[in-house]
């Protein structure tokens, strides 16, 4: 809809009428107090969450044969076990500290931190679409829409349902994939995301 007026509106623009505004001059010192320390609250201190992010990268890429690391890949269910085990590595090899653990667990957990770092097997992306699509056919829209979600899910391990109505998904249809879907197909397709996304928290 957004797409739609802009669209519209596009031609307008050139009806605007713009005003020549005059140049302000000014001439005063400017004078630079003392310097105070301030406090901001709910900002961890020593916490750098892009350093934390490259460091677990580039551990995980060697420690790829993890059991529980695996198990995210192919997405297959987290035990309490794997998250623990996922836990203890991360702390012995020096990766993050406490602070960084405790972070990642405040925004949705360590097994959805190491998804979207690690992604998705592809295989396990298009067979977390299997039932979706059995005895369906698909139109060449459809087809391109789901294969796009694949993409994400193989890059990033999750996704948003919120992100199926942004782009690149509104290139395909300005309504995203209301106007690609039935709403009943739509319940689906937001089911499956969230299927994929649990199975990687415990």
């Amino acid at each position: 809809m957004l797409e739609s007026m802009r669209r519209r509106l596009r031609s307008l623009l050139k009806l605007i009428e713009f005003k020549k505004q005059n140049i302000v001059y000014t001439d005063f010192e400017d004078e630079i107090g003392a310097g105070t320390q301030i406090e901001i609250s709910g900002v961890s201190v020593g916490t750098d969450m892009d350093r934390f992010r490259a460091k677990a990268r580039q551990f995980l890429q060697t420690h790829a044969s993890h059991i529980a690391i695996l198990k995210l890949r192919r997405n297959d269910p987290l035990t309490a076990t794997d998250l623990s085990e996922l836990e203890r590595i991360f702390a012995e090899s020096g990766v993050g500290g406490p602070e960084d653990i405790a972070r990642v667990r405040e925004e949705g957990g360590l097994g959805l931190f190491v998804r979207s770092l690690v992604g998705l097997d592809r295989a396990a992306a298009k067979r977390a679409f299997d039932e979706f699509l059995q005895g369906r056919k698909l139109t060449a829209q459809q087809h391109e829409f789901i294969d796009m979600m694949i993409d994400h899910l193989t890059e990033r391990g999750v996704m948003e349902p919120r992100l199926l109505y942004e782009s690149p998904f509104t290139d395909i249809d300005p309504l995203g994939v209301a106007g690609v879907f039935g709403q009943g197909e739509v319940v689906q397709l937001i089911q499956i995301l969230d299927e994929v996304r649990g199975r990687a928290a415990a």
